[in-house]
């Protein structure tokens, strides 16, 4: 594993960011919403000369997650794809999961219970 960087917002995100064989790994803690969402956007931007990026995001750290970052997971999967790479969801709190379910994103993108069985996917 290298590359861990970290980000935060005034409102209590923090996210990490390290990678293991080729694969970013962003992780956030906090609360996913409006004024919270930046440093996940950040860390989720696919640089435009990427080719096949592949992330996990693992969402065992956040507590609440709004519309704001279920848009914005959506987007981070669009650009993967449209980059041919893929995005994986990692072990989503019982509240996230719910909220997940809720809008059918689980069946969007790709959610696991824990981050090496995204990895291992």
């Amino acid at each position: 594993m290298a590359d861990n960087h970290q980000g935060s917002d005034a409102n209590g995100l923090t996210v990490s960011r390290r990678s293991r064989d080729g694969v970013l790994i962003v992780a956030a803690h906090g609360e996913i919403d409006l004024t919270s969402c930046a440093p996940l956007a950040q860390a989720l931007a696919v640089p435009r000369e990427a080719t096949a990026p592949r992330t996990v995001v693992d969402l065992s750290g956040v507590t609440f997650m709004d519309s704001t970052g279920i848009n914005l997971l959506i987007g981070a999967d669009r650009a993967a794809r449209g980059a041919q790479g893929w995005l994986r969801l990692a072990a989503p709190t019982e509240a996230v999961l719910r909220t997940m379910q809720l809008v059918g994103l689980d069946s969007v993108i790709p959610s696991y219970r824990t981050v090496s069985e995204a990895l291992e996917a």
